[in-house]
């Protein structure tokens, strides 16, 4: 029995072509933000305005390289890549966590330098070009939101677009509190708030893709609730053991079992059943199960297990 793929590659298709539009805006439109931010950060000499215009370069490069892991996703499966090429969405997300460790505390570091040797800081400037950073990076914002869904490769480019948000506001408040106290020293000091902001947003996207890449269990699932449910459920499935559960991305659960039942039952009714389990239940699509009459099959080499079928859901 081949593989059932209930999983639909069409949708899949629509998404990544949804995903692929909105984060190549995304990055054109941060892109374009950096430049000015840059330009104004070194003419109004403020550091939360250089922070935010260099946090958007790798911003932009973090969108891009999320724009092209949408594009490499979707190419089919081949005989070296049997499940294809999904799973670089996880590692262009982990590699864009990584990217925000850096910059946070590239920006933190800075901010010190610039409390030791304070320098001059134009309020008027800073807040004009803050305030176009602001609208851009809210339109980019919602651009992502509308279509990110749980792929966490989207997720990754939106928590960089939303730190983004964060350094303009931050450049915003600084500017305004030098426009009217001329109290400068504010300006490094926003920065290293916001860097600790981008600090907790890289951790939550590396932990989240850290773990798929380590075959982690899917999000809220426990084998050990699924080998009980089936045992409990499924009368002739008499064990459930030997179970794997991992994810090719957020959205691509995927899951292998050894299950013995009693030797009168048909195994291509009990594999279609369980199969349907884990699909109603844990929205498991793509399973492979190997029905067993006697010991598992892996207990021992030597062992004869007697009968084993394989069938594959």
């Amino acid at each position: 029995m081949g593989h059932d793929h209930s999983h639909d590659h069409g949708d899949d298709r629509n998404a990544a072509s949804t995903n692929e539009r909105r984060l190549f805006w995304a990055g054109l439109l941060t892109a374009g933000t950096m430049l000015a931010e840059a330009i104004g950060g070194i003419y109004a000499g403020s550091l939360a305005l250089l922070a935010d215009a260099g946090h958007m370069l790798t911003d932009a490069a973090a969108l891009g390289l999320a724009w092209l892991a949408v594009r490499v996703a979707v190419r089919p499966a081949d005989w070296k890549r049997t499940y294809g090429f999904q799973r670089f969405e996880v590692l262009a997300a982990f590699a864009n966590g990584l990217a925000l460790f850096f910059i946070a505390i590239a920006i933190a570091w800075e901010a010190v330098l610039r409390i030791v040797m304070p320098v001059e800081v134009r309020g008027g400037t800073m807040l004009v070009i803050a305030t176009l950073g602001l609208l851009v990076n809210l339109g980019t914002l919602l651009v992502l939101r509308r279509g990110g869904g749980t792929n966490l490769n989207v997720r990754a480019a939106l928590l960089h677009v939303m730190s983004d948000l964060l350094g303009s506001g931050a450049a915003i408040a600084a500017a305004l509190v030098i426009l009217s106290t001329g109290w400068t020293p504010i300006d490094p000091l926003l920065s290293i708030l916001i860097s600790l902001l981008i600090l907790r947003s890289a951790w939550l996207i590396t932990k989240d893709a850290g773990h798929i890449l380590l075959e982690g269990a899917p999000t809220g699932l426990d084998v050990r609730e699924v080998q009980k449910d089936l045992e409990a459920t499924i009368p002739e499935v008499e064990s459930v053991h030997d179970i794997h559960a991992w994810c090719l991305n957020e959205e691509r659960p995927l899951m292998t079992l050894h299950a013995r039942i009693s030797r009168a039952a048909p195994p291509e009714e009990i594999a279609g059943a369980i199969k349907a389990r884990l699909k109603l239940l844990y929205g498991i699509t793509h399973a492979t199960i190997e029905i067993e009459h006697r010991s598992c099959s892996n207990a021992a080499a030597t062992a004869g297990c007697g009968e084993v079928l394989k069938k594959t859901v």
